[in-house]
């Protein structure tokens, strides 16, 4: 028998999809024939037009995987999918921690089984035919078996502990689920650079020579101290290049993709890390981790109100309560709330890609980060021209052309 909450769940999905088809499909009205000018000596037609045709090709690829993961869901929630799994992670008489390990273990793994054609077609066909992709058969595996294992061992064991801290003081779990999600948070803030990526990537000190020097230069002018700089190899997955900084206090560094160190020239590099220092000086990362922590704590609290109902576990088709599928019905119902915190993290994050542009700008770099953001922007074949409604939902940094009109506004 279909409840309230199975039918706020089913709702929800459907606004959901049909939210993102609408965002989508004005991303593509905003399409303009014409080069902007900001990139006129950057793009020629013949860029200009595959940049349209990778879009094209991304965004046909997801109407598909979403049309896809939506049958999925609610195949899962009229046909009792998640009470089938229910049955045979709760078995004979397991404890409520194994039956959720097993639960979460199943739906996990089946819907990446199935995900997985998916990915393989993005990666192996889309991402080859633009020369992108650089991944082979093996690492593509690899990453995999990989991921399957670090998400079983830390995702089980926060949930774990999130259950036995609900079987000791009830409702009160969420203050101690809260308190042991800000501990991982943090520690795998200071050390992700140092487990998690050389699981998956080789990282080597930066050499001596011209780019090292003119960091440290630039280190020197922001009163920044950092004798931590790696190069870590992004091309054996993708052409694509990044930079970030990661770690805290004396475990902060700077990784640099080796695709950046090729693509762009030492300036412009310096420039883009001109712009992560400002994040730092700028305390953003703070703010981030901030934020992070007051969302994962309401979201904990508000799940704490409602985990007894047993409605939660009927939406599912589950006839006996449990705490982990009444965890599920929760993260469906409370989606709307993830997406619209979602969507104020992106407004944020946006106004602070703007403030560390302008301290960037303000080291004497403001030519030097345009340049290597226009190179950038070339060389991933981005999107020049996103709607204002897709970029406000889904865009956790400016556009292109925003940056360029700010970054020539500081200097001016």
């Amino acid at each position: 028998m279909y409840n309230i909450f199975f039918f706020i769940i089913v709702a929800i999905l459907l606004f959901d999809f049909i939210t993102e088809f609408i965002l989508d499909w004005l991303n593509t009205r905003s399409w303009r024939k014409e080069i902007p000018p900001q990139v006129a000596g950057l793009y020629d037609a013949g860029k200009y037009a595959k940049s349209q045709q990778y879009f094209l090709s991304n965004l046909k690829f997801g109407w598909i995987t979403a049309t896809f993961s939506l049958a999925v869901m609610l195949a899962m929630l009229f046909a009792g999918g998640f009470a089938v799994v229910d049955k045979i992670a709760v078995g004979e008489g397991r404890s409520e921690i194994i039956a959720a390990l097993i639960f979460f273990g199943i739906l996990a793994l089946g819907f990446d089984i199935l995900q997985t054609p998916f990915s393989l077609y993005h990666t192996f066909s889309i991402e080859e035919k633009f020369g992108f992709n650089k991944t082979t058969w093996k690492i593509y595996l690899t990453d995999k078996i990989k991921s399957w294992i670090l998400g079983a061992v830390i995702g089980g064991g926060l949930l774990t502990l999130i259950i036995l801290f609900y079987q000791w003081t009830g409702k009160n779990f969420w203050f101690y689920a809260w308190g042991i999600t800000m501990v991982f948070m943090v520690f795998f803030t200071m050390f992700y650079s140092n487990l998690i990526v050389p699981l998956f990537n080789k990282q080597t000190p930066l050499e001596d020579g011209e780019l090292k020097d003119k960091i440290h230069e630039l280190c020197r002018k922001a009163g920044y101290t950092l004798d931590n700089i790696f190069v870590i190899d992004g091309s054996k997955r993708s052409t694509k290049a990044n930079a970030y900084f990661s770690g805290l206090g004396p475990k902060k560094r700077i990784v640099l993709y080796d695709t950046l160190i090729n693509d762009l020239e030492p300036d412009e590099i310096v420039a883009v890390l001109a712009h992560e220092t400002g994040h730092y000086k700028k305390r953003h990362t703070l703010q981030g981790m901030a934020l992070s922590v007051v969302q994962t704590g309401l979201t904990l609290y508000i799940l704490s109100l409602f985990i007894d109902n047993p409605a939660l576990s009927q939406a599912l088709g589950v006839d006996q309560p449990s705490f982990h599928t009444g965890l599920v019905a929760f993260a469906l119902i409370f989606s709307p709330v993830s997406t619209l915190l979602g969507v104020g993290m992106n407004v944020i994050s946006r106004k602070n890609e703007f403030v560390a542009d302008r301290y960037a700008a303000a080291l004497g770099y403001h030519q030097q980060l345009a340049s290597g953001l226009k190179k950038l922007s070339v060389k991933h074949l981005s999107n020049l021209t996103p709607h204002p409604a897709y970029v406000f939902v889904h865009y956790s940094h400016p556009p292109l052309l925003h940056r360029l009109e700010k970054l020539e506004e500081t200097a001016n």
